[in-house]
C-alpha cells in the first residue's frame, strides 16, 4: 500500500521565485566529470520544454533552488519532437546511470517510462509530476489544480463586465479537465449569470496543444469575438498566445502554473494578466531533491493543495486589488476549500 502524504509549507512556495529560463532546445547540464557522488537532481522536461514561462519553467526553478542550496551538479533535458516511450526510458536511464538522484519526469507522459525504468535502478529515487506511478523508489508529485482553478473562476466572475468568460485547454485529457471543472465551478458559484466558453486546442499532445501559441491565440480570438472579457488558459506554451490575444483586445487573461505576470517573455502583455492559478511544481521538485539530500527520500503520492500552499492564486498585478470584491471573494473561497466547506469538482 503506497504512503500518501501532504507536504508541509516549508517544502513549497518556490513558484514565486524569479525564473531563469531560455527558449532553446537540447540539454543543459552541470554534470561534467566522472565523479557521480556530487550529482543531484535531474529533470526531463515535458512538451514545450524550458522557456514555456509556465509548467516546465516552474520545474526548473525548483532545480535551480536545489542546485544553489546543496551545491551539487544538476541536469535538465529537453524533449524531442515525436519521441516514443522508449526514448523517454533511455533518457531517464541515462540520467540514473550518470549518478543523478533524484531523476524527475516533468509531466504525466513520463508515467510509463518511469514505471519501466525505476525498478532497474533501486538506489535512485524517481519522481513523476502529474501522475501516480507505483514503486518503492518512486514519488508521485500531484496537485489540486482544480482548487487553484476554482479561485481563478472566482476572480474571473468578479472581473468580467460582459458576463462571458473563457477557458482554453491545451489538450482534451483528464488532467486539463480538472482545470476546467474547477474554473467553471468557481465562476458559477460566484455569479451564476456568467457564461463560460470552453475550447480544447487538440485531442493529443502530439498535435501541439501544449506547444503552439498560434493555436492558443486563434482560440482566444474566437472567444473574444463572442464577448469573453476574461480568458483562462491551461495550455502550457500555447497559453502565451491566449495572453497575447487578450492583451491585444484589452481584456483580462489569467495565467497558469507560474506567476505569468512576472515572466520576462510576457512583459509586453503583463498589464492584462490579472492573476495566475499557481501550481508549485518548483516546490515539488525542490522538496523531492531535499528529501534525497537528507537521506530521507520521499516515496508514494505527495499531494500539493491549498492547505500546504501547493496551489494558489497570484496577486502580483496591482490591478488585482482594484477589482471590486475580488480579493474578499477569493480569500473567502480559499478558506472554505481548506475547511472542507467547498468541495471542488475535478471533472
Amino acid at each position: 500500500m503506497r504512503r500518501i502524504s501532504k507536504l508541509t509549507r516549508v517544502a513549497v512556495g518556490v513558484a514565486s521565485l524569479g525564473l531563469v529560463a531560455t527558449a532553446c532546445g537540447g540539454t543543459s547540464s552541470d554534470s561534467g566529470g566522472s565523479d557521480s557522488s556530487d550529482r543531484g537532481v535531474a529533470i526531463a522536461y515535458d512538451v514545450g520544454g524550458k522557456g514555456d514561462q509556465s509548467f516546465n519553467d516552474a520545474a526548473y526553478s525548483g532545480l535551480t533552488k536545489a542546485k544553489d542550496e546543496f551545491g551539487y551538479k544538476t541536469a535538465d533535458i529537453e524533449p524531442t519532437e515525436g519521441e516514443t516511450n522508449a526514448d523517454k526510458e533511455q533518457r531517464l536511464a541515462s540520467l540514473a546511470k550518470q549518478g543523478h538522484n533524484p531523476v524527475i519526469g516533468v509531466g504525466f507522459a513520463y508515467g510509463p517510462a518511469i514505471e519501466a525504468v525505476a525498478p532497474k535502478y533501486p538506489d535512485t529515487t524517481f519522481g513523476i509530476v502529474d501522475s501516480v506511478v507505483e514503486g518503492k523508489n518512486v514519488a508521485s508529485l500531484v496537485f489540486a489544480e482544480e482548487q487553484a482553478s476554482y479561485l481563478a473562476g472566482v476572480a474571473a466572475a468578479k472581473a468580467t463586465k460582459s458576463n462571458v468568460v473563457g477557458f482554453v485547454g491545451g489538450v482534451d485529457i483528464p488532467l486539463i479537465h480538472k482545470f476546467e471543472a474547477g474554473y467553471k465551478q468557481g465562476v458559477t458559484d460566484t455569479n451564476p449569470k456568467v457564461k463560460v466558453l470552453s475550447q480544447y486546442l487538440t485531442q493529443t499532445a502530439e498535435e501541439g496543444g501544449f506547444s503552439s501559441p498560434d493555436k492558443g491565440k486563434a482560440a482566444a480570438e474566437g472567444q473574444i469575438e463572442k464577448k469573453a472579457d476574461v480568458l483562462y488558459a491551461a495550455a502550457g506554451l500555447s497559453g502565451q498566445g491566449v495572453i497575447e490575444a487578450a492583451a491585444k483586445a484589452k481584456v483580462w487573461a489569467i495565467g497558469v502554473d507560474s506567476d505569468q505576470y512576472k515572466q520576462a517573455a510576457l512583459a509586453p502583455y503583463k498589464d492584462y494578466i490579472l492573476t495566475s492559478a499557481l501550481k508549485d511544481v518548483g516546490g515539488a521538485v525542490y522538496a523531492l531533491s531535499k528529501s534525497v539530500h537528507d537521506d530521507k527520500p520521499l516515496t508514494g503520492t505527495q499531494t500539493f493543495d491549498l492547505k500546504v500552499n501547493g496551489v494558489g492564486l497570484s496577486e502580483s498585478n496591482p490591478e488585482y486589488a482594484k477589482v471590486p470584491g475580488l480579493e474578499e471573494a477569493v480569500n473567502e473561497a480559499k478558506q472554505k476549500i481548506i475547511d472542507g466547506e467547498i468541495k471542488v469538482d475535478t471533472e
